[in-house]
């Protein structure tokens, strides 16, 4: 009986935590979105007087020329290309670094492959090359960013969910006439779904939130991301608080759909490969 009681006790503290932690911040933003000007410049987390939700979202939406959403049009653009990309590339290179382990070279490989999580990115040097090669301030340029900066962990994963797929199938299908290429595009790919899932899920909030990747390498109104949009609000003298908060509200909605579907997936395709055989 008193395991019950402590497990119940540790659920109900977990519980009031993950409220203060991620729920109040929600309301917080939420409520102050409804709020007028002034009411939202006290940041406080009071019940609004009059709501002002229409006129607010309104604004948002029409806010430079509609620029939000012509942000939302860049950053679900930019986020399906790279993830896209991510994928193809980063499951090719999860596939050979987990075959081809004790083969020569492999312990270089798997070297720099770790180094790209633990190497920060040289944003000057990427913008040189980018502009050498006529990428800077294109939405291709930023899209080959993007898959470069997340390759690194979207490879391990991959590797390591290909450690659990026995070697017998590449074998059985070489017998049979299939070539290295055929057989990951025909056999291995298709056992990678899991792992695949959780990549594009993550990556996919993380492409479409990401704020300092677009500001380095997109500039430029035309080319603003949802994240970049915050700026239309915020300036030295004045900030209109509530179109900022609606504004965080509207670009928040996408990844929040994502997670509240695809969690189990997220949390399956992360433990997948964790143990092998």
């Amino acid at each position: 009986m008193n395991r019950v009681v402590q497990k119940t006790v540790v659920s109900i503290l977990m519980l009031v935590i993950s409220t203060v932690i991620f729920w109040v911040p929600f309301y917080f933003v939420i409520i102050n979105s409804f709020k007028s000007p002034t009411k939202a410049a006290d940041m406080s987390m009071a019940w609004p007087d009059s709501f002002h939700i229409v006129e607010n979202y309104r604004a948002v939406l029409q806010a430079a020329d509609h620029m939000l959403v012509r942000a939302f049009y860049n950053s679900t653009l930019l986020t399906v290309l790279s993830i896209a990309g991510l994928v193809i590339v980063s499951s090719l290179a999860g596939f050979v670094l987990q075959r081809r382990e004790k083969g020569r070279g492999a312990a270089t490989l798997n070297f720099l492959v770790l180094a790209g999580l633990m190497i920060p990115p040289a944003v000057v040097p990427t913008i040189w090359v980018l502009n050498s090669v006529g990428l800077f301030k294109t939405l291709p340029g930023l899209t080959l960013v993007e898959i470069a900066l997340h390759f690194p962990f979207c490879a391990i994963l991959y590797k390591a969910f290909t450690a659990t797929i026995p070697r017998d199938i590449d074998e059985s299908a070489f017998i049979d006439g299939c070539g290295g290429f055929k057989l990951f595009t025909h056999i291995i790919f298709p056992l990678l779904k899991p792992v695949s899932s959780t990549i594009i899920i993550i990556q996919s909030v993380s492409v479409f939130n990401d704020f300092v990747n677009p500001l380095y390498f997109l500039p430029g109104s035309e080319n603003a991301t949802v994240q970049l949009t915050l700026y239309n609000f915020m300036s030295m003298y004045i900030t209109s608080w509530n179109l900022l908060f609606a504004d965080v509200v509207l670009i928040s909605i996408p990844p929040l759909i994502l997670f509240i579907f695809f969690n189990k997936k997220i949390v399956a395709g992360m433990t997948a490969g964790s143990v092998k055989g």
